[in-house]
């Protein structure tokens, strides 16, 4: 019997302590991401790469603090502004923040800067993003600011600041 109370008690516990539901989506960052360690906790990281972002004038749409989210909308490549026209082309982009925990006092950032080159009724939306080529103005914008956070939030050796760009990207359900 009180093995029974035991085990419904932990069973209630669990339950109620982890949420099945995330504003995160379910895809991973594209390949050629920007990614760098960051010396701060994934909450921190997160407001401070939203607020650079903002300072940059992108129209960032979505900051989930607690789950390390960032999104902005689709918006001209050109003018930073927010856009309802078609996501088709480089002209079109949308940047994209994971921040995730890694060491203690420690974050990774992965930022991404995606366009859909084609248009495809047949395929996910999310299929047909691609990262912005290397010499994209606004690619090249979001590499600088990861070069910089890592400078400016990482006391480790310069090597181990400086940001890579993601290299696989994980398969995704059809």
């Amino acid at each position: 019997m009180r093995s029974l109370r035991r085990a419904a008690v932990v069973g209630v516990c669990l339950l109620t302590g982890c949420s099945p539901y995330t504003t995160r989506p379910f895809f991973p960052p594209v390949t050629g991401a920007a990614t760098a360690e960051l010396e701060l906790e994934m909450q921190d990281a997160t407001e401070t790469l939203a607020a650079v972002l903002r300072t940059d004038t992108l129209p960032v749409t979505t900051v989930q603090l607690r789950e390390g989210y960032i999104e902005t909308a689709w918006f001209d490549a050109g003018t930073k502004a927010a856009t309802r026209q078609r996501a088709l082309g480089p002209g079109v982009v949308q940047v994209r923040a994971w921040v995730n925990p890694s060491r203690q006092g420690f974050s990774t950032i992965i930022v991404e800067t995606v366009y859909r080159p084609l248009a495809d009724p047949s395929r996910a939306p999310r299929d047909l993003e691609e990262q912005v080529p290397p010499d994209h103005p606004v690619g090249k914008r979001i590499e600088q600011v990861v070069t910089e956070l890592a400078r400016l939030y990482n006391r480790e050796e310069p090597a181990a600041a400086a940001p890579t760009r993601m290299t696989t990207r994980a398969s995704q359900p059809s």
